[in-house]
């Protein structure tokens, strides 16, 4: 999965206003200027993305410990091999190919590397061949090591969060928005198929535009989470919905664009909570 993205610059401006005397009078005291509002964050401001984080790991491993996902691994039966770390990372989509081969990168002879010939063979398919019965006990060996947690975030940002957050930036979307992009890209990756997050996103943009295009953010948010509700029911592993239903929908109805706690929401049932 690699993402084309378009990301918008920002830049917020300060006007200085000067003020201009006819006669040469001793200032009392000097004028007060306010100071133009900050610009808004994003979802890559560090206290946004951890959020974001809480609420994938809510979604992804009934968790808001996030942290503790790096050992995670197991086969979910949808079809995409074993699931793992702190994304999803998935042995039959080749991101837990391109993990593990960064990790080796850096790391040569690490526990994981062995797999790697195993990895491309399953690639593309839900196999386990060459990868069973020792791949999950030396998954969990390898995430206690800080440079496979550090190579799970770094490839999460380049193949998901950070496309997303630029994509959502250049459709004019604030920290909400940008959240719902990212979960559908972790979700539903950004390949060709009809369910891919650039497919969904088109799909929302034949009933709604974008601030980007002079929309309304709520109203393309909603086209945006119906497309990818629509998206989750074309797979029986992806047909519960309550990610977005009891979750970012509930946001988004409070018109809490900028995802400010408390936020209370609910998946699968369980609730959750970020004070």
């Amino acid at each position: 999965m690699d993402p084309e993205t378009a990301a918008a610059a920002r830049t917020s401006r300060r006007t200085v206003l000067g003020l201009i005397g006819l006669t040469a009078v001793p200032l009392l005291a000097a004028p007060h200027v306010a100071a133009a509002p900050a610009a808004a964050r994003g979802l890559d401001d560090p206290a946004k993305k951890e959020i974001a984080m809480k609420l994938v790991s809510s979604a992804e491993n009934s968790s808001l410990d996030w942290k503790a996902q790096y050992k995670y691994i197991e086969d979910i039966d949808d079809g995409r091999g074993y699931t793992a770390g702190i994304i999803g990372f998935c042995s039959g989509t080749g991101d837990m190919l391109d993990l593990v081969q960064l990790y080796t990168d850096r790391k040569p002879g690490n526990v994981l590397a062995q797999y790697l010939p195993a990895l491309r063979r399953v690639n593309g398919t839900d196999s386990h061949d060459g990868l069973d019965p020792n791949f999950p006990r030396d998954w969990r060996r390898a995430a206690q090591d800080t440079a496979f947690q550090r190579a799970q975030n770094d490839e999460r940002d380049r193949v998901y969060f950070n496309p997303a957050v630029k994509r959502g930036k250049a459709d004019g979307l604030r920290v909400l928005g940008q959240f719902a992009y990212y979960d559908a890209i972790v979700m539903h990756g950004d390949g060709d198929d009809a369910t891919s997050f650039s497919n969904i996103r088109k799909r929302a943009l034949r009933r709604a535009k974008p601030p980007a295009q002079g929309g309304d953010e709520t109203a393309y948010l909603n086209a945006f989470l119906d497309a990818r509700v629509w998206a989750m029911k074309q797979e029986e592993a992806h047909s519960d919905t309550s990610r977005v239903d009891t979750a970012q929908r509930v946001f988004l109805r409070q018109g809490n664009l900028d995802l400010n706690p408390p936020l209370d929401w609910k998946v699968y049932g369980d609730s959750y909570h970020i004070g």
